[in-house]
C-alpha cells in the first residue's frame, strides 16, 4: 500500500481564511518554487511547512495529509 501526500486541506483553509497562494507566499516567507511546488502535491521540506502552518496559526496535520494510491 502507498500513500501519496495531498495538500487538499490548505487549499480548502486558504479558500476559507480568503488567502491567495501570493499572499500565503508573503505571509510564510516560503518561495514560488514551494508554492508551485504545493500545486502538484510534490514534497516539500518539513521546514517548509512549519513556516506555512504558524504564518497560519494552524497545526501542520491541518494543511497536509496522506492519500491511499
Amino acid at each position: 500500500m502507498f500513500m501519496d501526500i495531498t495538500y487538499k486541506k490548505l487549499w480548502k483553509l486558504l479558500i476559507d481564511k480568503e488567502i491567495g497562494k501570493g499572499q500565503l507566499k508573503e505571509l510564510s516567507g516560503v518561495s514560488g518554487n514551494i508554492i508551485a511546488k504545493l500545486g502538484k502535491d510534490e514534497p516539500v521540506s518539513l521546514e517548509s511547512l512549519v513556516k506555512i502552518a504558524v504564518a497560519l496559526k494552524v497545526d501542520i496535520g491541518d494543511i497536509i495529509s496522506l492519500e491511499e494510491k
